[in-house]
């Protein structure tokens, strides 16, 4: 992830390891935000790269819990057919079983998918 971000623009991960940018101002001493109609060139760019890292960092995490748009794709039509040849095993439980339907049908859910009653 280091080398991915540092790739794209090396501030990018020195944003991401110390925290978002933000404007300030010195008045007699005293650091205080700079309200945004005394913004220059750089302060707005070093905003953008702060809205780049976060937009990095949540486009990462979905590919990585999500996945894809083909992963998510598959995973929805892997459940959909478990979900529509779904019995009871036998030696299995009413439990267990409700169990293992409750399961497909939120894992359907997480995805985007759900049926109605």
């Amino acid at each position: 992830m280091t080398i991915f971000l540092q790739s794209l623009d090396y501030q990018l991960w020195h944003i991401i390891v110390n925290g978002p940018w933000m404007p300030t101002r010195t008045i007699e001493g005293v650091v205080s935000p700079k309200p945004e109609n005394e913004y220059n060139d750089n302060d707005f760019r070093l905003l953008q790269l702060n809205s780049k890292a976060k937009h990095v960092l949540f486009y990462l995490l979905e590919v990585t819990y999500e996945g894809t748009n083909q992963v998510k794709e598959s995973k929805i039509s892997m459940l959909v057919h478990e979900y529509e040849l779904f019995i009871m095993h036998d030696n299995e439980s009413i439990s267990d079983m409700f169990t293992r339907f409750t399961t497909i049908i939120n894992s359907l859910k997480n995805l985007g998918k759900s049926y109605p009653n």
